[in-house]
């Protein structure tokens, strides 16, 4: 590991994640009795719980004892809020000392700048999703109660599993019909689009709120960073836009002769869960393929950096729209909200767009060629997989062994990030080229 650069290092402790969930899962007591499942499929199912995408290809809820459910909510905590974070809670417990390679590692896994201020941030990560995710469990739990005729333990177990569900995006469903009976319940769409926010919109904006809430400072003005300024209105203006798109699309078609309530909640649960939750109240497969199109893109963009989703993440897609405007404008630097871009972020952000587009569409004809699918299944499928969401018009149980593989290296990517992945070629200390070569015009566009 010494030789390995800190990228490599969180990467391997990701693959460890996997091959040890595939494991636990593989154990009698985490499934049911009499129940065989496969080697790839059990592999699949951690790779999605790891990677907190929710794409199944074997049905959780009639496969996996109680036990083993227990299981999967602990393998959400780790995929949603990173192995590094959480083998550092142990070691806050444990009152050890955290060490410099170990903060450097938090530092990279959480996609932070500096080492300063590192562990109390880490503390209140935790504190606020596990706290939210109780709350989450306890509000959805009471309101359950009734659902499951007075059965209180069966109706606390199920909130708590959908309130962690929705905060880590994971989105494994373990009845067969997600949250399609809460279709006109829009309380329980309300608090599970709070708790896919909390999870999905980045750390760091979390902290700066909590902050700028509970601990202001009379002589020194707060202000929130720029990444959390920008990062807050993609995510919403995302949010907004896709749910009104969705909206407007299927006013005619799946919502024809609903009411106005019903269609507008739903289509902005839609556009909520697209981001990397995986919940569905409505059936994806019926709705209309310019619709499909849009649920698909909101799920390559994902959701937030230092967040529990996957996709490109809401601030490159920023990044790559103002660099876009700045282009048509003939302007040469980038400026949002008072400040100007580096351009070593914007190149990162196109080589991620780029490189997630090239990686998208290879494996979109790959599976064109091995399943026996539409097209915008497949379409559905590979955005899913790679934004981490977990929504689908069916395919995942019926693909091949070859088209599995390939849905979990989308899963795995997906959550790891484009730029790790990319940047996990690079060897420990490599010198950069200094060499300065004569430059010269080429055509373009």
């Amino acid at each position: 590991m010494s030789r390995m650069t800190a990228i490599q290092v969180i990467i391997a402790f990701y693959i460890l994640s996997v091959t040890l969930a595939t494991a636990l899962l593989s154990m009698p007591f985490t499934q049911k009795p009499g129940v065989k499942i496969p080697f790839i499929d059990t592999l699949f199912t951690a790779a999605s719980s790891v990677s907190v995408t929710g794409l199944a290809s074997v049905d959780v809820g009639e496969s996996y004892s109680r036990a083993g459910i227990w299981v999967l909510m602990g393998i959400f905590q780790v995929g949603g809020l990173g192995v590094m974070m959480l083998s550092t809670f142990f070691y806050l417990v444990l009152k050890r000392r955290i060490g410099l390679k170990q903060r450097q590692l938090i530092m990279t896994d959480t996609n932070q700048f500096t080492m300063s201020g590192m562990v109390r941030m880490l503390r209140e990560i935790l504190v606020l999703i596990f706290g939210i995710q109780i709350i989450g469990g306890l509000i959805l739990g009471i309101y359950f109660i009734p659902f499951y005729k007075g059965d209180i333990g069966e109706a606390m177990f199920q909130g708590l599993y959908n309130s962690v569900s929705a905060v880590t995006n994971a989105g494994v469903d373990i009845t067969g019909y997600s949250l399609a009976p809460f279709v006109n319940d829009y309380f329980v769409q309300f608090i599970t689009i709070l708790l896919i926010i909390a999870g999905g919109i980045g750390f760091p904006v979390l902290i700066e709120v909590r902050r700028f809430l509970f601990e202001k400072n009379t002589l020194i003005p707060f202000r929130f960073s720029l990444f959390v300024k920008v990062t807050t209105l993609t995510y919403l203006a995302l949010l907004i836009v896709g749910g009104l798109l969705i909206w407007a699309m299927e006013n005619n078609y799946y919502f024809k002769g609903a009411s106005l309530d019903e269609g507008f909640f739903n289509s902005m649960f839609l556009s909520a869960t697209s981001r990397s939750a995986g919940l569905s109240t409505i059936d994806t497969s019926a709705l209309t393929d310019p619709t499909l199109l849009v649920v698909s893109l909101l799920m390559f963009i994902g959701a937030s950096p230092s967040s529990v989703g996957g996709g490109i993440r809401t601030t490159t897609f920023a990044i790559m729209m103002l660099f876009l405007y700045s282009v048509i404008r003939g302007r040469n630097h980038i400026y949002i909200f008072g400040r100007e871009l580096y351009q070593e972020d914007v190149r990162k952000a196109l080589a991620v767009g780029i490189f997630a587009s090239v990686l998208c569409v290879g494996a979109i004809v790959t599976l064109g060629y091995t399943e026996n699918a539409s097209l915008m299944a497949i379409i559905v499928e590979v955005f899913s997989a790679f934004g981490t969401c977990g929504l689908s018009m069916g395919l995942t149980g019926d693909l091949s062994n070859i088209g599995k593989i390939i849905i979990i290296l989308l899963m795995f990517i997906g959550r790891v990030g484009i730029m790790y992945m990319m940047l996990s070629f690079r060897r420990k200390n490599e010198p950069k080229n200094a060499i300065r070569l004569p430059k010269e015009k080429i055509i373009t566009g």
